[in-house]
């Protein structure tokens, strides 16, 4: 039996505090095992605990969220700890800098339990988990705007066709069980196609997939 995910909440209210950590408890394969109201103290908490996830609220004294997510799983961190960004703020910047830093998923307090699970499943499985509300919005800001006259040639892509074909399915949203049947492969070697294109093009996470499938200008399967 695998040990419950270790998660850390840091978030300046103690209610909504309060509230995820009866929702995280509750659920067998997870645990919160402390609790932080700023970002510095959550900073600290985080390197010393080592916990699997930490829970952070973008607006909180000290350190905001994102440089929360800065400095425990940005680019430059030697040993990242996963942060799953979770904000009652939706902006655009707000998110395009949380997945640039490395957060393994965005979500809104106001999409309820169900969704904050999963997020938190998603993320311990290497999946990134945004909000419905925002995603669409997220991934269609991304598309190039079209040249004018002539579209320009889209430039060689490093991938296979059929690593392509599932970075649409990405982009697309589909989670890896989705990808697998939709092309009649197993959810494990769709992982493992996830894990080479996320090689070839230096990509983080599947957002980085997805960003760069609209930013080359190759569409998402449409429906």
């Amino acid at each position: 039996m695998t040990s419950p995910t270790r998660i850390l909440l840091a978030d300046d209210q103690a209610d909504i505090r309060t509230g995820f950590r009866l929702i995280l408890d509750s659920q067998p394969d997870m645990t919160v095992i402390a609790e932080a109201a700023d970002g510095t103290t959550a900073v600290e908490l985080a390197r010393s605990l080592r916990p699997d996830l930490v829970l952070a609220d973008i607006r909180m004294p000290g350190l905001d969220g994102l440089e929360v997510t800065r400095r425990l799983t940005g680019p430059d961190v030697p040993d990242p700890i996963p942060v799953l960004v979770i904000t009652t703020f939706d902006h655009d910047d707000y998110v395009r800098t949380a997945l640039r830093d490395g957060a393994c998923g965005f979500l809104l307090k106001r999409s309820g339990p169900a969704l904050l699970i999963e997020g938190v499943r998603a993320a311990m499985s290497g999946d990134v988990l945004i909000s419905p509300q925002i995603t669409v919005r997220l991934l269609r800001s991304l598309t190039p705007p079209a040249p004018e006259p002539v579209r320009a040639p889209r430039q060689p892509s490093p991938l296979t066709p059929r690593e392509e074909e599932i970075a649409r399915l990405v982009a697309d949203g589909l989670t890896n069980a989705e990808i697998g049947d939709r092309l009649f492969i197993s959810a494990g070697t769709a992982k493992t196609h996830i894990a080479n294109i996320q090689s070839k093009l230096g990509a983080r996470n599947r957002v980085g997939i997805a960003a760069w499938t609209w930013q080359s200008g190759l569409p998402t399967p449409p429906g």
